[in-house]
């Protein structure tokens, strides 16, 4: 897929009733308003390419930079360039995909949350327990190595101290850093058991988290209750495994 091929597939995909949803949540202009639906649509065809997303990337437009980090080639990212694409980012949607899509498949994703969640960039720091969300949830580059390893105990007294860091500095964080530390938080209740007792008992010492979604109808989920979702989700996702060997 060449650039101008694909600007001018967003632009006439872009709808006007997006661009105000986009706009209440923070996405500035350029933007053409294209649904999520098309956009990996778009990502599944073109692939991984790093060119064509460097060059989406350059554009500065909302919805060219969400296709840019679908079809990023993680491998062709040094911390140097993933640093350069989130100091351009001021949305927390771009943030969220960004780091599930790129930084999150880049080695050096441990290293990378410490450094990022210490900043006082708010869209910084949010990126960083971003991706202490998606190692506490094992879809990270390197976290499913770590964790057949069979050091478990290491990996909870990690988590440990990120929960520990989250009761002590949540309610003093960034807007959206408070976000992204909830949402850690719930990750880190659904990994196992033990790890889920800790963070259900510091989201009851912590309270109700207080993020700002603007004019939005997002809410931040109540830490307990949602922890409580994903291990139904889990539950019942082994029952259906259970159910589909025993029929096998």
């Amino acid at each position: 897929m060449e650039l101008a091929d694909a600007l001018a597939r967003l632009e006439a995909a872009g709808t006007e009733q997006n661009r105000k949803i986009y706009r209440r949540h923070g996405a500035r202009e350029p933007l053409f308003g294209v649904s999520f639906a098309i956009l990996d649509k778009m990502a599944k065809e073109a692939k991984r390419d790093q060119a064509l997303a460097e060059g989406l990337w350059a554009t500065g437009n909302h919805d060219a930079r969400m296709l840019a980090c679908k079809v990023a080639d993680p491998a062709r990212f040094t911390d140097e360039r993933l640093d350069a694409w989130l100091n351009d980012i001021e949305q927390y949607t771009l943030v969220d995909v960004f780091t599930g899509t790129v930084a999150a498949r880049v080695p050096g994703v441990a290293e990378r949350a410490a450094r990022w969640s210490a900043s006082t960039r708010d869209w910084t720091a949010q990126a960083g327990w971003d991706l202490y969300s998606h190692l506490a949830m094992g879809d990270a580059v390197g976290e499913a190595a770590d964790h057949e390893s069979g050091d478990e105990p290491a990996a909870d007294a990690t988590f440990e101290q990120l929960v520990a860091r989250v009761e002590r500095d949540v309610h003093t964080s960034g807007n959206r850093t408070r976000h992204g530390m909830n949402m850690a938080l719930c990750a880190i209740g659904g990994r196992n058991e033990r790890l889920r007792g800790i963070a259900e008992a510091a989201a009851g010492r912590i309270g109700p988290i207080t993020v700002d979604h603007g004019e939005t109808g997002c809410k931040t989920p109540s830490i307990v209750p949602y922890i409580a979702k994903i291990w139904d989700h889990k539950h019942a996702k082994a029952q259906r495994a259970a159910a589909k060997g025993a029929h096998a």
